[in-house]
């Protein structure tokens, strides 16, 4: 119990210290005109409060992420615990804050668009593949959960092809609709929901009489999985995760002033890990242990049974509604804004202006038939190659970061530690994982630590070129 509180504590002060360090170093400034103000065109720039601002960034990035992933990195026992809260305060925030306000400086332009400025070329146009492809699988991963879970709940009449079909007209509507009209209507109360829950659930669990264990480096995984790379990448939101960057540059495009970022970027980050700590801790302390918690796992259909179980017995009927909410209604809302992202990810790439409903639509069916075609593949296949392809994605944001960081000559190794680390644990994970080369852990962790290396050296090496051609421009001036 203890840890657990320690925990929550740290990340709330790691918030009020660290996140005023990655701003400074970044140069927040409310003199600059955001694009909200600058662009505004009623559709994707558009200007709202703060506080809507913040609780639609925090259910954009959440989804099921802070509470599914959370769960199934619970398996391996408290140490997950650790992971939240270093990977929250110095990667996840750190990688949230910074990719959302280089969307702010340069017009509010899509993830592939900022890594190209900082990385070249080559990364932008790798960039612009990868992320559409991350950002379709997103839709379809949270299409295929809730319709499932709705199709278990309603006449067998109502299958889950039935679900399928109307979150994916709903999606359409969201995708395509002044981001006002629905997200900016129904997102906040969703967010408030999701809150309520988690806060709920820990006040069960702490007053309860249930034991929350202690921290501790010991592997309690009931089938012996690895740590390291394994428990790094499925505990992704909630930690870090490249969907996020995908995300920020929707709510980019609404801030009015530069030093909301704080707040909405890396505050979000920040309360998303204070969910997943929650829910960690709950998956532990409801079963007694990380074997029982995957016995049940396993006999039950996974985490939804476990959220569904957990709340309904904290919480009665009310904490049953608010699991739907939350195991529903959470992913439908990050689906949605993953194809809404994909929209104008592709028509920067395009320079294909979207005022007219005309042009959003022309992007916007041709995802959606690329989606659909998806949902007709094995969902375990997709998660696997979504879950890598996640975390891949941050580590290339957190190199675009440290390098705008280097160019101003602010302390990079806020993004440059992280990055590394990030390039570690992917390129680990997909030499030894079994959708990637499944070589064994042995080959693997040395080629993964060493890429890590050699990213840096390479980076370094970058960074002092950039530098030396940018001194004959400093004293020409």
């Amino acid at each position: 119990m203890v840890s657990f509180i320690l925990s929550i504590v740290a990340l709330i002060v790691g918030y009020f210290i660290y996140s005023k360090v990655v701003e400074k170093a970044f140069g927040a400034d409310d003199n600059i005109k955001t694009p909200a103000i600058r662009l505004e065109d009623g559709v994707d720039y558009v200007v709202m409060p703060a506080w809507k601002i913040f609780l639609i960034q925090f259910l954009n990035i959440a989804g099921t992420g802070p509470i599914f992933g959370a769960i199934a990195g619970a398996l391996w026992g408290p140490v997950a615990f650790l992971w939240i809260v270093f990977g929250s305060i110095f990667a996840g925030g750190v990688h949230d804050y910074l990719s959302g306000m280089l969307s702010v400086r340069h017009d509010g332009a899509s993830i592939p668009e900022v890594v190209g400025k900082y990385l070249g070329p080559g990364f932008k146009n790798f960039m612009r593949i990868f992320s559409v492809v991350v950002l379709i699988l997103v839709g379809v991963v949270f299409i295929t959960t809730p319709a499932n879970l709705l199709a278990s709940l309603t006449p067998k009449a109502l299958d889950a092809k039935f679900w399928i079909y109307v979150i994916f007209a709903y999606y359409i509507l969201a995708t395509i609709l002044p981001i006002d009209k629905i997200i900016g209507k129904i997102y906040p109360i969703f967010g408030i929901c999701l809150l309520i829950m988690a806060i709920g659930v820990s006040g069960g669990i702490i007053f309860g009489g249930y034991k929350i264990p202690e921290i501790t480096l010991a592997n309690l995984h009931p089938n012996k999985l690895p740590i390291w790379p394994l428990m790094f990448i499925s505990i992704a939101c909630g930690a870090i995760s490249g969907f996020h960057s995908t995300q920020s540059p929707l709510m980019a495009r609404c801030i009015t002033r530069e030093k909301q970022g704080r707040a909405i970027f890396y505050g979000a980050m920040i309360a998303e890990g204070i969910v997943a700590l929650i829910w960690a801790a709950a998956a532990i302390a409801f079963f007694g242990s990380t074997k029982e918690l995957g016995a049940q796992m396993t006999a039950n259909g996974g985490q939804g049974w476990v959220v569904s179980t957990i709340s309904t017995t904290l919480l009665g009927k009310v904490g049953g509604a608010l699991a739907i909410l939350g195991v529903v209604a959470c992913p439908v809302t990050s689906g949605d804004t993953a194809f809404r992202s994909a929209r104008l990810t592709i028509a920067d790439f395009l320079n294909f202006k979207q005022g007219s409903l005309k042009n959003r639509l022309a992007v916007t069916l041709p995802l959606f038939a690329i989606g659909f075609a998806l949902t007709r593949i094995n969902f375990d296949i997709i998660w696997r190659y979504f879950a890598w392809s996640n975390q891949t994605l941050a580590m290339i944001v957190l190199w675009a970061s440290a390098m705008y960081l280097a160019l101003r000559k602010q302390i990079h190794w806020i993004a440059t530690v992280p990055a590394t680390f990030m390039t570690a644990v992917s390129i680990t994970y997909i030499l030894a994982a079994p959708e990637g080369f499944q070589l064994s852990y042995s080959i693997a962790y040395p080629i993964g630590i060493a890429t890590a290396i050699i990213a840096l050296a390479i980076f370094l090496v970058a960074v002092n070129k950039k530098m030396g051609a940018q001194k004959p421009e400093v004293n020409a001036k």
